[in-house]
């Protein structure tokens, strides 16, 4: 398998942890699949690295392991832990539409890269098609979930599409970048975390569809 080969292998992976995010009805399950889904883009990152002889990705992986695979996770399972709200209420749509509307999603993702021709993508239009289909399959969790925890998993798998596509695209952007593209994902992930709390005691439930009751 050459190296390209197997970046695009990893990102098929990344799309199976999607799924497993998504339609996890247990949100400290969701939570571990996207700590896992974070190794694995940490393992994209690296090959491209070498591939591309890439010193800053290195770094990124640092950074992406500290945020992604243990902070982020880890403010998640705080707030399960605070509330103890240890499933999802029941989405907008069953299970079998959700998948059946996900894998639509990484469809037309596939179909959207295809016309691209880009010297920078052309040996990784598979990782690229997953990159696209994480921004869709986020947009799906948060659009379909009731549950605040789940939206705001939908928003970092959102985020993690659109981290792999820049390693793909920009591989040599500065490492001061990087990490400010990393905080404001962490501060989006502390303020969201903190309104689904005063949202549980405020109506006992973390149900979005309840913000429109807060006041003050």
């Amino acid at each position: 398998m050459t190296a390209a080969a197997t970046v695009n292998s990893l990102a098929v992976l990344l799309i199976l942890t999607s799924l497993l995010v998504v339609e996890s009805r247990r949100l400290k399950v969701s939570a571990y699949f996207y700590s896992l889904q974070s190794l694995v883009l940490i393992s994209i990152f690296l090959s491209i690295a070498v591939i591309n002889e890439a010193e800053q990705l290195y770094l990124w992986c640092i950074t992406t392991l500290i945020t992604k695979a243990f902070l982020v996770p880890f403010i998640l399972l705080r707030v399960i832990k605070t509330t103890g709200v240890v499933e999802e209420e029941p989405p907008l749509v069953g299970t079998t539409w959700s998948v059946i509307l996900a894998a639509l999603m990484v469809g037309l993702a596939f179909i959207l890269v295809q016309p691209f021709h880009m010297l920078a993508i052309l040996k990784y239009k598979t990782a690229m098609a997953v990159s696209l289909a994480h921004f869709l399959l986020g947009l799906h969790c948060m659009i379909t979930r009731r549950n605040a925890l789940k939206q705001l998993l939908g928003f970092c798998l959102m985020e993690n599409g659109s981290h792999l596509t820049l390693a793909i695209m920009a591989y040599n952007v500065p490492e001061l970048a990087e990490i400010g593209i990393l905080t404001d994902a962490v501060f989006a992930v502390l303020i969201m975390s903190l309104i689904a709390v005063k949202l549980y005691k405020a109506f006992g439930t973390m149900d979005a569809g309840q913000l429109k009751m807060l006041k003050g």
